[in-house]
């Protein structure tokens, strides 16, 4: 994922954004404050053969801690059109190839429980359900729960 591609991952967020149960964002950040916040290594695209984005997945550190060196959040973003083609699988795969590489020991994602696909994917990808973060924010005026997932690499451990 590079500035070449900052439009359409932006947009395919906001598009992401605007179903309503992907994130508590209301708003896709500017490129300038998306490429800074994402871990250059664990950045990806899914592109057509005509080089348009199909989706996305980037990750971010979770602590600044030295003990969480090895814990990273990471999100996964798939446009519509390109849905139940296997993407978000491809994308996941090479998220955790490069996190693995890294010496990465755990990735987690918090995911409403609305966002079936979202969860499906990724118990399919050997994610965990931790639990329920129960009334953890509030979204649109009313409070919203998140399943926090997450997987442990058999590599690094």
């Amino acid at each position: 994922m590079g500035p070449d591609h900052a439009d359409q991952v932006l947009r395919i967020y906001q598009l992401g954004i605007d179903e309503g149960n992907a994130t508590f964002e209301t708003v896709a950040p500017t490129w300038e404050h998306f490429d800074t916040s994402k871990l250059p290594d664990h950045r990806h695209v899914a592109l057509d053969n005509a080089g348009g984005v199909l989706g996305w997945a980037a990750a971010v550190p979770v602590s600044d801690r030295c003990a969480y060196a090895g814990v990273v959040e990471h999100s996964v973003y798939v446009h519509s059109d390109a849905r139940g083609q296997g993407v978000g699988t491809a994308l996941l795969r090479a998220l955790l190839a490069s996190t693995e590489a890294a010496g990465i020991w755990t990735v987690q994602s918090g995911i409403f429980p609305e966002n079936t696909a979202s969860l499906t994917l990724h118990l399919r990808a050997g994610f965990r359900l931790i639990g329920t973060r129960e009334r953890i924010g509030r979204h649109h005026d009313r409070w919203r729960d998140v399943l926090l997932v997450e997987r442990r690499s058999s590599a690094v451990l």
